[in-house]
């Protein structure tokens, strides 16, 4: 099926681009490509980015948000769940304090509260 266009990135709004530009980069194993105190990017070898765009009084969404908000959230697949926690946390990370269902993801939210899933690697 062909679509109208191609994903080429995706733009996140952020208090402080240049700490998710480092927290994203680790986590996802992407090269930075710019990081400023205005916008970062990190970019993966197929040519897929992230961007961080600092946005002024940037304030991020409670999790869960209970006005039913959210602005988006990535599912990162990781082989070992404890480990990924563990470095993710050294990194900046929270485990998110609710978990919908803990058995099959984990809700943890990156430095600035961003929401993200850690799901196990489907062998």
């Amino acid at each position: 099926m062909s679509g109208i266009g191609n994903l080429n990135m995706v733009n996140l709004d952020a208090e402080d681009p240049r700490q998710l530009t480092e927290f994203y980069a680790k986590l996802l194993g992407w090269k930075i490509v710019m990081n400023h105190d205005a916008y970062g990017m990190i970019s993966n070898d197929q040519g897929m980015s992230i961007g961080f765009g600092k946005i002024d009084k940037y304030t991020t969404t409670e999790w869960p948000d209970k006005n039913g908000l959210k602005r988006y959230h990535i599912d990162v697949d990781v082989t070992d769940m404890e480990k990924a926690k563990e470095e993710l946390i050294k990194l900046g990370a929270t485990v998110a304090p609710s978990q919908p269902n803990p058995d099959a993801w984990t809700v943890m939210l990156d430095p600035q509260g961003h929401p993200f899933d850690i799901v196990p690697k489907k062998k």
